[in-house]
């Protein structure tokens, strides 16, 4: 996230799932399968979503489900394992 920051990118940590509130309520947060991180890039708006993985994690199957769904709109999606993977990702076209 601060290596975007610090590129010109503007960069969100999204929650997925549910948690229950002091109140004892659940609410809903971003659904299953949804990317760590989202943005836009700060020179044309475009948007993005990573999946962060290490090196060897692998995508669950709602989060290949996103994938497939986020790649048939014009948004910068993929998955990062490292600084370089998340810059290269939000950068090229």
């Amino acid at each position: 996230m601060l290596a975007l920051s610090k590129n010109g990118f503007t960069v969100f940590r999204s929650n997925a799932g549910r948690v229950r509130t002091e109140s004892g309520a659940m609410i809903m947060l971003f659904p299953r399968g949804f990317p760590d991180l989202c943005g836009f890039r700060h020179s044309d708006g475009r948007f993005f979503c990573l999946e962060i993985k290490n090196e060897k994690g692998r995508l669950r199957p709602d989060q290949k489900l996103f994938a497939k769904f986020i790649q048939s709109f014009p948004v910068l999606y993929g998955v990062a394992r490292s600084v370089d993977d998340a810059l290269t990702i939000v950068g090229g076209e």
